[in-house]
């Protein structure tokens, strides 16, 4: 089993998975910023500073009343985890990994170099190193997030929604990219998550990402 959390990631993108054996592996913090739980097949990683007995004793005692498989996400697990770290998460996400392409981008992008642009600023809340590019009604942007991943996010204009803009955006992120490319992308938002599948993005798991208040 790989001992850090972007050695876990790094061969998850690779589609090397760790074993679906039922039992939690808990790992350093790569960094401040980021804490957090990751759910693959039936084996969880927790990314925590905190005292891992203390992990492992609330998910004992959160297991007592739920599937095993299925702690690390329960809602007492996380609320327990939330307070003894005094962050905040806001959803529960599906991780999708998408490996870069050869070639241009499938529409045409600009960068944008603005360092004060409002997409940038919230951008760098989470990542670091961020990069964004404009297209006809949309941006798309990459910057490395949880463990150094390369991570993006897109925005497209309300005028211009429904018509396959947002799957251009994330198929673009790819030929960008000299490495995977990741998304953390909420379950209930169905069109964005039928975007990246569209563009070839694959599930890896749940993400729950604890944020610095």
């Amino acid at each position: 089993m790989a001992e850090t959390l972007r050695d876990i990631l790094d061969a998850a993108a690779r589609g090397v998975f760790p074993p679906d054996d039922g039992r939690t592996t808990v790992v350093p913090q790569h960094a401040h910023r980021d804490a957090g739980v990751i759910a693959f097949t039936a084996h969880s990683v927790v990314f925590t500073d905190e005292d891992p007995q203390w992990v492992r004793e609330t998910l004992r005692a959160v297991a007592d009343g739920c599937d095993v498989l299925a702690a690390t996400m329960n809602a007492r697990f996380l609320a327990a985890l939330l307070e003894r770290t005094g962050r905040t998460t806001d959803t529960i996400d599906a991780l999708v990994v998408g490996a870069p392409l050869p070639g241009r981008p499938p529409l045409a992008l600009t960068e944008l170099t603005d360092p004060g642009h409002p997409r940038a600023v919230r951008a760098r809340t989470h990542r670091d190193d961020v990069r964004l590019w404009a297209a006809e009604g949309g941006v798309v942007i990459l910057g490395r997030g949880v463990a150094g991943r390369l991570e993006v996010a897109v925005e497209v204009d309300e005028g211009v929604r429904h018509r396959g803009l947002g799957r251009l955006l994330v198929t673009a992120a790819r030929h960008l990219a000299e490495e995977p490319v990741w998304a953390q992308v909420s379950p209930g938002n169905a069109r964005s998550l039928r975007a990246f599948q569209a563009a070839g993005y694959l599930p890896v798991g749940a993400e729950a990402l604890l944020l610095v208040p």
